[in-house]
């Protein structure tokens, strides 16, 4: 039960790349988390895109935009191979939904936030890591 949030200055995204990030981005997310390719697993990964007023983001050296992508997984989800995978491609993501290339990366932010077993709720109950391992080999085995 993943969740990914893109926060960018207003039009810092091409027309197509702002049509489709944040389904590009999901994406990204379950295949880097293994979550099997259902269409239970796809409408749990919800994804959000923040846009910023003109001028709401600055460095202390230009104007240029930045990107910031959060992704919030339950404790577990995620691999140190897995996590750089997810950083290595939502960047690349990123950077073509804004039309930019591979040269402007550091403009590119991945921040991880891994809720602690029992921190994580969701239908009226908590979510444990464990059960949704157990729910996506049943999902895969039904495939």
């Amino acid at each position: 039960m993943p969740m990914i949030r893109l926060t960018v200055p207003t039009d810092a995204l091409t027309d197509q790349g702002r049509a489709t990030i944040q389904r590009d981005l999901a994406a990204v997310l379950l295949r880097w988390e293994g979550a099997p390719d259902t269409a239970f697993f796809r409408a749990q990964a919800w994804s959000y895109l923040t846009e910023l007023p003109e001028g709401a983001q600055k460095t202390a050296e230009d104007d240029a935009p930045r990107f910031l992508v959060e992704v919030t997984v339950p404790q577990g989800a995620l691999s140190e191979r897995r996590r750089a995978g997810l950083v290595e491609e939502a960047t690349a993501t990123v950077l073509a939904a804004a039309g930019l290339s591979r040269d402007e990366a550091l403009r590119v932010w991945v921040l991880v936030h891994e809720q602690p077993e029992g921190a994580w709720g969701a239908g009226g109950s908590v979510v444990r890591h464990a059960d949704l391992v157990a729910l996506a080999k049943g999902q895969r085995a039904d495939a």
